[in-house]
This record gives structure tokens, sequence and C-alpha cells, in this order.
């Protein structure tokens, strides 16, 4: 006969076991501590407008109603920032590779799609540009060191590596914004620079594609592999800590707005009282 202690003893390790086995493989696991520092998801803004859209249309106060249409603002003039910004892409247009760059009927497939060559050019023209910004915006001072690095005079960037992660196919006519940024900051021992690009689409307010880029810094003058000039390292560094603060910024303001939308729920379809307005006949 098995004792009464033994078999409870058995029951626990079963369970222990199971609970185990159900932690591992549920959807619904305990939240990673790092999860509110990621960026929203690329559909966050067309569900966030559509959730604004169902209390609007279920029936709000016209104090609700203000409030959804100053939310809405936001999204409308800030898109690119919530979307980019929160994953530390700088969307100034005076930092983006491209802005508001125009899709072309030509650069279609036979299919109607755009062709998938053009968002290596797109990626490409993005990154030569982004440099020019070093030259033109953010460090004129050395505009002639920054411009060489497109060219084989002195210390350039030649391009390694790059992979694209296509989204969804873009159609003509569209807009995108293409911006670059930096996957780790630069000391003065890099020797090539990993840079994210994002592709984004102003039809569909999201991204096209994302592309992963390697360059290498290389001494044209003495055909090897370089460092970069110190003022160089300098900026980039400044780049990297402002991607920082975007991406903490703006994701501050997707929190904000989430909060702010999750009011308008709970004040107009997602409260226990809740009866939806048909639009009926206003009572004499």
């Amino acid at each position: 006969m098995i004792p009464t202690r033994a078999v409870g003893r058995a029951s626990r390790v079963r369970l222990e076991s199971a609970s185990k086995l159900f932690l591992r493989y549920s959807s619904t696991a305990p939240r990673a501590p790092e999860e509110s520092d990621k960026a929203p998801s690329p559909r966050w803004l067309s569900d966030t407008k559509a959730r604004i859209g169902k209390c609007i249309t279920f029936g709000m106060s016209k104090s609700l109603v203000d409030e959804a249409g100053q939310v809405l603002g936001v999204l409308g003039r800030d898109w690119r920032a919530l979307t980019a910004g929160s994953e530390g892409f700088l969307t100034d247009p005076r930092r983006a590779g491209l802005h508001r760059h125009k899709i072309v009927w030509g650069e279609q497939d036979s299919m109607g799609h755009v062709n998938n060559v053009m968002y290596v050019r797109y990626a490409e023209s993005s990154r030569c540009n982004t440099v020019r910004n070093f030259a033109k915006h953010v460090d004129p001072v050395h505009r002639k060191a920054w411009e060489n690095l497109l060219s084989n005079q002195g210390i350039g960037l030649i391009l390694k590596s790059i992979t694209v992660d296509f989204k969804f196919p873009m159609t003509w006519p569209d807009r995108i914004s293409v911006y670059h940024k930096l996957r780790s900051c630069p000391d003065e021992k890099t020797t090539s620079l990993v840079l994210d690009v994002l592709i984004l689409s102003e039809n569909k307010q999201r991204p096209a594609a994302r592309c992963l880029e390697e360059s290498v810094i290389y001494d044209y003058r003495v055909s090897k592999k370089s460092t970069m000039e110190p003022f160089m390292v300098e900026q980039l560094r400044t780049t990297f800590e402002l991607q920082e603060t975007a991406k903490r910024e703006n994701l501050a303001k997707v929190q904000l707005i989430e909060e702010q939308v999750r009011h308008l729920e709970k004040q107009s379809w997602d409260r226990p009282d809740a009866v939806e307005d048909f639009g009926g006949a206003t009572k004499q």
C-alpha cells in the first residue's frame, strides 16, 4: 500500500511540472521587463484610429468628441515621429535620407507593385543623403570631409552588405520617407558602421520595408580599412544619443495616447451602462 504522504508528494511534482510546461508554451506568459520599451506594432497607428472611430460611432458627449479630435490631430501631424521615432529614427527633414519622396509609375513591375530592386535604391539614396545632411545641416564646418565619405578622396564609406525585409507591396502613387539609424554607438576604434533602415509608406502610414546595411570605413590613400576622423566619431556619438532620446520621448507620447484612447473607450462603449447611440429622432 502506498503511503498517503508519498501520493501527495507525487501529485505536487506533477502539478509543478504541468505549471512550468504551461508557462513555457502559453501565449499569456509573464511580460518581459523590457517589453514596455519596445516600439509599438507597425499597425499601431491604424489600430488606434480604428479604436477612436469605434468610440465616435458608438456615441460620445461633445467634450469627449473634442478630446478624440485632439488625439486624431496629434496622430495626423506626428505620425512619422510616433511610428519611426519610437524606434529611435530621427524624423526631422534635415536628418531624413528621403522625406516625402514621390514613387513614380515607372518604378512598378508587371504586377503593378514597386519593383523589389527599387527598395535597395531608396536605401542607398537615403544613406548618401544622410551623409550629406551631416555636411549641410549638422556639421558644416567639416563639410568637405563629410562629402568625401561619398567619394574616393581620402576616407570614404564602402557598402559591404545590405539585406531587405519586405513588409507589403507598395503601389503607385505613393510617397515614402526613408530613415537611417546607427545600431550601436561608435568609438575611435570603429572601422565599420551598421545601420538600420526604415522605408515608410505615406499611403499606408507604416513600414513598407526594412533594411540592414554595413558600410566599411576605407582610406583610399593607403588602400585599407580605417577608422574615422575624431570629429566624425563625436558627431556620430551625438547622433546616437539623439536617437535614444527620440526613442524615449516618442514612446512616452505613444503611451500617453494609449491612455487617452483607453479613457475614451471607458467613457463610451466599454462602460457597464453603455448604450449605443443609433441617431434616433429627438423627443419633443
